[in-house]
């Protein structure tokens, strides 16, 4: 039964891709007011966690509203809030306000928990993704699906506890998958640099308000209520003021890139977290080909050296409206971890490791990997 659910869940997704992306062409940002969709998490009589005994969903607002008062002093920016005021709002509703607005960036902003005194910031992407943490932390935040009336019906059966209904789900952002890595990146980075907090990093997980929304989308993890500093600092104004500054600057800069680079070579800003032990390092992967991944483009470039800032061995494949460019390629987990230096120490900071199958089939690093 739940395969068949699974299946369901995989055509609907889709056929409301092909949809959506059929209506979406005629969209043309250079001419139109970026817009930026907040979504404050939680609301109403959904609480979201009481760490220290603060709630989420107040945070989450506040840190939300004060996004959007720096956001709206810039003058080809518009704000869309999908709340403004502590009511409760379904996940797929939150989604399709940004959808509706044919917006460029989806923003969901929470506040994290954990039985131990954990800390930092954690920004997701849409992915499935092996390690068993972000998959907890998914399910979390999907549980809200079960306060809602006609869950069933709505969401066809999906079951934020079970596994198997995340199969399919990441097809809905995979064309926006560079974007919202490059998004999360520079937030995690104003986090660090400017507010001087722990990044736990960009990850992936499965979200089911993300894998609704049809542009790039982040989930923020802003930190942990349940630390007893770190969630004084997240309820207190001047915390929630410097958290909201951070994200302001994070999509005012992408923002920046994206216009005034449009046509030219759009910089991955994280590596998402996959961990090896020594093991791992030394290990050849038969049938797999490892790569970094230094950019993605719409532009086709000659993969000469001069257009790479001297790095050779390079390599370009095109997925969807983007091509992507890649430095090395080898089975060895070592020596791509020397390519992905060498990338890096020549001003690729957000370069990453990618895997491929035969036939140049990409799949998970953390698959690879575990």
């Amino acid at each position: 039964m739940r395969i068949l659910l699974s299946f369901s869940i995989y055509l609907t997704l889709l056929v409301f891709t092909v949809n959506v992306e059929a209506g979406s062409l005629t969209k043309t940002p250079q001419s139109e007011k970026f817009k930026v969709v907040l979504d404050a998490g939680h609301g109403g009589h959904d609480s979201g966690n009481r760490g220290n005994g603060y709630f989420e969903k107040n945070i989450a607002l506040s840190i939300v509203l004060e996004i959007g008062k720096e956001l709206e002093k810039i003058p080809d920016v518009e704000v869309i809030y999908t709340r403004k005021k502590d009511v409760f709002l379904e996940l797929w509703e939150r989604a399709d306000i940004a959808n509706n607005a044919n917006a460029d960036l989806f923003i969901s902003v929470h506040c994290n928990s954990h039985s131990s005194q954990a800390s930092g910031t954690e920004t997701f992407v849409l992915g499935l993704d092996g390690n068993a943490k972000n998959m907890a932390i998914a399910k979390k935040e999907n549980s809200v699906i079960f306060l809602e009336d006609n869950h069933q019906e709505r969401y066809e059966g999906f079951d934020p506890n079970a596994p198997e209904s995340s199969i399919g789900l990441e097809l809905m952002q995979e064309e926006y998958l560079d974007q919202s890595i490059s998004l999360a990146g520079l937030v995690e980075n104003a986090f660090t640099g400017k507010v001087k907090r722990k990044s736990r990093g960009v990850k992936q997980a499965i979200f089911w308000v993300l894998h609704r929304s049809v542009m790039p989308s982040v989930l923020i993890e802003t930190g942990f209520l349940t630390n007893n500093k770190e969630g004084k600092f997240l309820n207190s104004k001047i915390g929630q003021q410097k958290m909201a500054k951070a994200i302001a600057v994070a999509v005012t800069e992408y923002k920046n890139n994206l216009r005034s680079n449009d046509g030219q070579i759009i910089p991955v800003n994280e590596e998402l977290s996959v961990k090896a032990n020594e093991s791992v390092a030394d290990r050849v992967y038969k049938d797999i080909t490892f790569k970094v991944q230094l950019a993605a483009s719409k532009r086709k470039l000659d993969t000469k050296p001069y257009n790479f800032k001297g790095l050779n061995d390079i390599s370009r494949n095109k997925e969807g409206s983007l091509y992507k460019y890649y430095s090395g390629a080898t089975s060895n987990y070592s020596e791509i971890q020397r390519k992905l230096k060498e990338a890096k120490a020549k001003g690729y900071t957000s370069a990453f490791i990618v895997s491929f199958k035969k036939n140049n089939i990409k799949v998970p690093l953390s698959q690879v990997l575990n």
